[in-house]
């Protein structure tokens, strides 16, 4: 019986150790596909500062630190905007539309992403 609940405890433990694994996972790819799609525009920090913006855009992108601004925007805006581009809810169509390009999944973490910049939950 207590070689069975060792087992049993160690097992959990690796199970444990894998799901912390797979949480610190996904927050890394989180980052990668920040860096990789939104850096160019919303920049490395998420203010609106990439290296793509320039004085003559029509509108500049937005600044995911902005609590203010941020808290105004429910995940479902942000997951639609992502997806569907900013027409997608009345924004600029400038921001295109991802959902060719980035899974459910994907979207999701970005999501979760841009939440952390912004230190906000948004509107519920």
């Amino acid at each position: 019986m207590l070689k069975i609940t060792r087992t049993l405890l160690a097992g959990a433990a690796i199970l444990a150790a894998g799901l912390v694994s797979v949480g610190t996972a996904q927050a890394a790819d989180a980052e990668q596909l920040y860096q990789f799609y939104c850096t160019q525009c919303h920049g490395p920090g998420g203010k609106g500062d990439g290296p793509n913006v320039t004085p003559s855009m029509p509108v500049t992108p937005r600044n995911f630190t902005k609590q203010e601004d941020m808290n105004k925007l429910t995940d479902a805006d942000l997951f639609n905007v992502i997806m569907d581009g900013g027409p997608s809810i009345s924004k600029s169509a400038i921001m295109p539309p991802w959902s060719k390009t980035l899974t459910k999944e994907e979207t999701d973490a970005l999501v979760a992403h841009i939440r952390k910049l912004c230190a906000c939950k948004g509107k519920q």
